[in-house]
């Protein structure tokens, strides 16, 4: 893509997460950080997801799931339609969103990892190579507005 996702001008992480999620044409993001209990914390996340999806995703354990395998894995990971995914990269808990097409991003603070920023769609998706650039420099970006995360 031609532009970066210029989020420097956002105060609220709500309208930092709908910029990203605009951005790429998804229809819902989230963000988490690392905390000191080495879990991956939610910091934000679009309107829209059920509860028993936000009870599941407020915190999640580095290797489990689409973000947990991000951040051990500091590599994107994606799913054309996470309904259907048989890779295991995908809980099963994930097909509660009623999303089909998502990736997540590692969120790198240098060389370190200190969360993920993922996007989702309710139809099938494959990411591009330039949309999966895009998604990594907004997380460099957000890393900047935490400089209290735990890196891993």
């Amino acid at each position: 893509m031609s532009d970066a996702i210029d989020i420097t001008s956002l105060a609220a992480e709500a309208d930092v997460i709908a910029a990203i999620v605009r951005r790429l044409k998804a229809d819902s993001g989230t963000i988490h950080l690392v905390g000191t209990d080495g879990l991956l914390h939610l910091q934000a996340a679009t309107p829209g997801f059920p509860e028993v999806v936000m009870s599941t995703i407020r915190t999640i354990p580095v290797g489990k799931g689409m973000a947990g395998l991000a951040a051990q894995r500091r590599l994107p990971v994606d799913a054309c339609n996470i309904q259907t995914d048989t890779s295991g990269d995908v809980r099963p808990g994930a097909r509660a969103t009623a999303l089909s097409g998502a990736i997540v991003v590692p969120i790198f603070r240098g060389d370190a990892v200190i969360g993920t920023l993922g996007v989702g769609n309710r139809s099938e998706r494959v990411f591009t190579q330039a949309e999966t650039d895009d998604l990594l420099a907004a997380g460099r970006a957000l890393a900047a507005r935490y400089p209290q995360a735990v890196a891993i």
